[in-house]
């Protein structure tokens, strides 16, 4: 039958002519059964934006719906499929660096909000969803756990990294960033060869941090996440096998919040955290909890358990930000279940828990049956790429409640004896200090702390990361063999390296200490008791005059600190009115 046309069959009408008649008509064009419109939903949702995290995702979804109708018609499932459906995303890479860029994280809140309008107005009952970039894969998890239906993710997959033809050296959207302050030339060779191909950052940035704690936390099989996203397994074998994956679910009643349990949960916190992950986990991690219905500080891990687990984990892989190697050459060695396997032989995950195949966390591993780490790529436990690093919270008189966030894995320097006093250096704009980075970067001195403010998950609103000026913060360093730290109430990049901290709460819109920081304060990063420290601001006399000014500048500019920027449309007010703190996700407020 040609798609679109019409067949005579017989077909239970309900009281409800409208919907009938388009579910009718919807099944037709498909090429679907019409008789089975009253029957449980299932579909395809994918990603979409403007870059080319993006490109590869429609072929995917094809695919895969493909491989559900095949499904369908081949065992006689009494399932009604329906068209596939996409959310928005943005582009991480192209906004970096620009007043938009406040719109990324809010992106993640807003394919939520359009995947639970999908799941919940279609009344799905499995959903198979492909997605792309850092943050849209969140939202969609996050709706997914809401709604609580049988479901299974499928990661779109890297890009592979480019080769500069004059040095020969490989390159990616971080080598791009790194090289800002060159000559144009340099620029645009790098801009015309870091990024080849379709598919999501390749370094272990926030992507394939993401990426890679889906799947261990079990609603993506482990093998599907490593592939670079031309690999043909992708729209050849992976569809089939996902379709697997919802009917096993189905079948056994497995739902996503039997998956997502604590137990999953700090299983995929310490493979992110083998593996030097994202400092966006950190966040991610807090609002997938809470979309499964747990508080991950309380339920999962405290935030000394979190120090306690960093400064015991090796990092296991050389990979880039902090390493040589793009997850594509994980895949050549074997992908994420070897590093998987090497962290279950030694005692670091709970193998007992429940995964979207319908095995545990072991018996898929023992199933896959991986090879042992190459030693290069991926390094054994017993000779780690680094004896500990991943993540660190600090608190002190900067961050009274902790949350602070420091990726050790990415440090290069300034750090002696656990510790680095500094300077502080104030902007309360990012636009502020790429300005002086750009124009004045003499200015830039060694031991210099850089505070960066007035952009937090209010102020800015979105809280957006900052590539561009801790990448040219990098090459400054770099160059003039020199020590520069950043400490912000925004966040960072899974690609930024240095002695960068973020998440500094509260947040210098609500008053938090940052907001009282002054030019030339001391400020103290101790990793020996992981702390955050102004030592002008453990004076109560001065600490209490500078909340006092700052209180006084508010009330005088009508509720607001000058300093914070105004905003307009419906999206940031809507994210500064009801934005969460850092600590707990940095979402929206359900009410």
């Amino acid at each position: 039958m040609a798609e679109g046309q019409a067949r005579e069959t017989t077909v239970f009408v309900s009281g409800n002519p409208g919907r009938d008649v388009q579910r009718v008509g919807t099944a037709r064009w498909l090429g679907e059964d019409p008789t089975l419109i009253h029957q449980p939903v299932w579909g395809v949702l994918g990603n979409l934006g403007d870059s080319q995290c993006y490109l590869g995702v429609r072929d995917k979804v094809d695919a895969v719906h493909r491989a559900l109708s095949e499904r369908i018609h081949r065992d006689g499932l009494r399932i009604r499929l329906i068209a596939p459906g996409f959310t928005l995303g943005v582009s991480d890479g192209q906004l970096n660096g620009t007043s938009q860029m406040r719109y990324s994280l809010i992106g993640r809140e807003a394919v939520n909000d359009a995947t639970e309008l999908h799941l919940r107005a279609s009344d799905m009952a499995g959903v198979i969803a492909v997605v792309a970039c850092d943050k849209p894969p969140v939202g969609t998890l996050a709706a997914i756990l809401d709604a609580n239906v049988a479901a299974v993710v499928l990661s779109d997959g890297s890009i592979h990294p480019g080769v500069d033809p004059v040095t020969d050296e490989r390159l990616d959207i971080v080598a791009a960033f790194q090289v800002a302050s060159a000559d144009d030339d340099t620029r645009t060779r790098v801009a015309l060869h870091s990024c080849p191909g379709q598919g999501s950052c390749g370094g272990m940035f926030t992507y394939n941090t993401m990426q890679t704690f889906i799947a261990v936390l079990g609603m993506e099989p482990l093998h599907m996440v490593s592939a670079a996203s031309e690999d043909r397994r992708r729209v050849e074998q992976f569809p089939g096998e996902l379709v697997d994956c919802l009917v096993t679910m189905r079948d056994k009643g497995i739902r996503p919040r039997d998956i997502v349990t604590p137990a999953s949960m700090r299983n995929a916190v310490t493979v992110t955290m083998a593996m030097g992950g994202s400092t966006n986990v950190a966040l991610h991690a807090v609002e997938i909890a809470r979309s499964a219905g747990l508080d991950f500080w309380a339920e999962v891990m405290s935030q000394q358990e979190f120090n306690e687990l960093s400064a015991k984990l090796p990092v296991v892989v050389n990979m880039r930000p902090f390493g040589a190697y793009s997850m594509v050459d994980v895949e050549e060695v074997g992908g994420l279940p070897v590093i998987v396997a090497e962290l279950l032989r030694g005692g670091w995950l709970d193998g007992t828990a429940l995964t979207c195949t319908g095995e545990t966390l072991s018996e898929q591993v023992a199933r896959l049956a991986p090879p042992a780490p190459d030693g290069d790529v991926v390094h054994p436990l017993s000779s780690p790429f680094k004896a500990t690093g991943g993540l660190r919270l600090l608190r002190g008189n900067l961050a009274p409640g902790g949350g602070a966030i420091l990726k050790l894995a990415g440090v290069e320097r300034g750090i002696v004896d656990g510790r680095f006093t500094g300077r502080a250096r104030v902007f309360d704009s990012e636009a502020m200090l790429l300005e002086t980075l750009s124009e004045r970067p003499e200015t830039i001195d060694d031991g210099d702390m850089i505070v960066i403010r007035y952009i937090g998950p209010r102020g800015a609103p979105g809280m957006p990361e900052m590539l561009d000026p801790t990448s040219r913060i990098t090459t400054l360093c770099r160059e003039r063999d020199i020590t520069v730290a950043l400490m912000t109430d925004g966040r960072f990049s899974g690609g930024s390296v240095g002695l960068v901290i973020g998440h500094v709460s509260p947040e210098a819109y609500l008053g938090g200490p940052i907001a009282l920081v002054e030019d030339g304060d001391t400020i103290t990063v101790d990793l020996n008791g992981n702390r955050l420290d102004c030592a002008q601001l453990a004076d109560p006399a001065t600490l209490q005059q500078r909340a006092a000014a700052w209180q006084a500048a508010v009330d005088g500019n009508g509720g607001m600190h000058p300093n914070a920027v105004a905003i307009e449309g419906r999206l940031l007010r809507r994210m500064r009115s009801t934005a969460r703190s850092a600590l707990d996700g940095a979402g929206m407020h359900d009410g």
